[in-house]
């Protein structure tokens, strides 16, 4: 599942805490509340998982020092503050030291309720960018989480490894769900740039002003523009979509003050444009030529074929040494559900089916099939998916079958061959011919 954000409102007034947390609750946001920033502070960490509303006249500790110790702990952590009429130089200062942004008393709830979901989203990315970072020692590293044999994801690999050599700008396009994201750390950790800075922002999260600040200067927390930041690494553009017209002409100005090779290779990611239109359309036609130099096309997950058991057996195996409890075990008639479903979420709707499954395991009830239905009837009308002659759904399901066989026996042969009821010669071809080695459970 989608990790959950908090909201936490740091208020005096008791009737405005409840009220700001009432409206987020209703509007979908797991809030949680504090009378003083004293309190927040035993609670909101370095990585806490969520964003903060503050009001800024408080006793004892007042908002703006709250801002200050909050950012000085983690800087990349929203804050919304909330001012009383005629504080807007108070509120300007507040977005000098590093406030996301703030709303003037009486507020609309509605605006409210926007800038929390930016903020969350903005927040979500910095704590995925932190935790892909904390786990890329080198490329290898990375690649080993594209996980897949099916032929697009063969090329998807190749790919990467070509393009990551290179200096160009890369632009990532692709539904929903498909791994964009990991793609483009991918790019970063496979080449030259490895060493310098990956530095991620996502254009759909700020406003514009506010964007063209971070990204180009003068920056209102004091640090530098992004594009400075990520001088020699690379700079990556996530919702690239969201950028206005000015400002990608402002980013194309600078690509071409950067000459060849840029000084900082930036990879943009489109991640919603309509179905019936390109990116082409989407960006300046100047600037589409600049970043889509190279492209790559993630395929949907629909396409990949025995990927999806490969995927949902490794999610699964996860969950469950997450959960402390057994991974389920996948029918025959299991199998062929997940590879006919739409998946219209990707690898995103795999990662939370694999761990509802997880959890109704655990609880002894409930199936795959109830889990798939209950997703594709919430996301609306379905995609198409085509249909696989019964040999592609036979073998994708005897693969998974072995794979989780030989996992769970540790690569003992003899034991897989007792479960299996598979003489040596048999399992061996069939190994061999599903590209699995023995090493790889050992």
């Amino acid at each position: 599942m989608a990790r959950a954000m908090k909201v936490a409102i740091v208020d005096d007034e008791a009737d405005m805490r409840q009220s700001i947390s009432q409206w987020l609750a209703l509007s979908g946001f797991d809030t949680e509340t504090y009378a003083s920033a004293e309190d927040a502070l035993k609670v909101i960490g370095p990585e806490f998982q969520g964003v903060v509303v503050s009001d800024i006249k408080m006793p004892g500790m007042d908002g703006m020092a709250f801002l200050k110790r909050l950012m000085g702990q983690d800087s990349g952590l929203p804050v919304i503050m909330i001012t009383g009429h005629g504080d807007v130089p108070m509120a300007v200062e507040a977005m000098r030291v590093g406030a996301f942004d703030f709303l003037e008393k009486p507020f609309n709830p509605d605006r409210m309720t926007e800038l929390a979901k930016r903020a969350t989203q903005a927040r979500r990315m910095t704590l995925d960018n932190r935790a892909l970072r904390k786990e890329l020692s080198d490329g290898s590293t990375i690649m080993k989480k594209l996980i897949g044999s099916s032929p697009a994801m063969e090329r998807l690999r190749e790919d990467i490894l070509d393009l990551g050599q290179a200096d160009s700008h890369v632009l990532i396009d692709g539904e929903t769900g498909t791994g964009k994201t990991l793609v483009a750390h991918a790019l970063h950790a496979v080449g030259p740039r490895a060493s310098k800075k990956f530095v991620a922002i996502s254009c759909a999260a700020w406003g514009e002003e506010q964007l063209a600040a971070r990204l180009f200067g003068p920056a209102l927390d004091g640090n530098l523009p992004l594009i400075e930041e990520a001088r020699g690494g690379t700079l990556c553009l996530e919702d690239i979509e969201a950028l206005s017209h000015s400002l990608q002409a402002r980013l194309l100005a600078v690509i071409n003050d950067q000459g060849t090779p840029p000084e900082t290779r930036i990879i943009a990611i489109c991640n919603q444009h309509a179905p019936d239109t390109t990116l082409e359309a989407v960006l300046r036609p100047d600037l589409f030529y600049r970043l889509g130099a190279m492209t790559i096309l993630l395929p949907p997950l629909r396409t990949r074929g025995e990927d999806i058991l490969q995927l949902f057996t490794r999610l699964s195996e996860q969950f469950a040494e997450e959960y402390g409890c057994d991974a389920p075990q996948v029918t025959a008639q299991e199998a062929a559900q997940l590879l006919q479903a739409p998946w219209p979420g990707n690898v995103r709707q795999l990662v939370n089916i694999s761990e509802r499954a997880v959890l109704q395991n655990r609880r002894g009830s409930g199936s795959i099939a109830s889990l798939l239905m209950a997703d594709n009837e919430a996301a609306g009308p379905a995609l198409t998916t085509e249909g696989k002659p019964l040999k592609d759904y036979v073998e994708a399901f005897e693969r998974m079958l072995i794979d989780n066989t030989m996992r769970r026996h540790k690569g003992s042969i003899v034991a897989v061959m007792e479960e299996l009821c598979l003489p040596r010669r048999t399992l061996n071809e069939k190994m061999a011919k599903y590209g699995l080695s023995r090493s790889d459970y050992v």
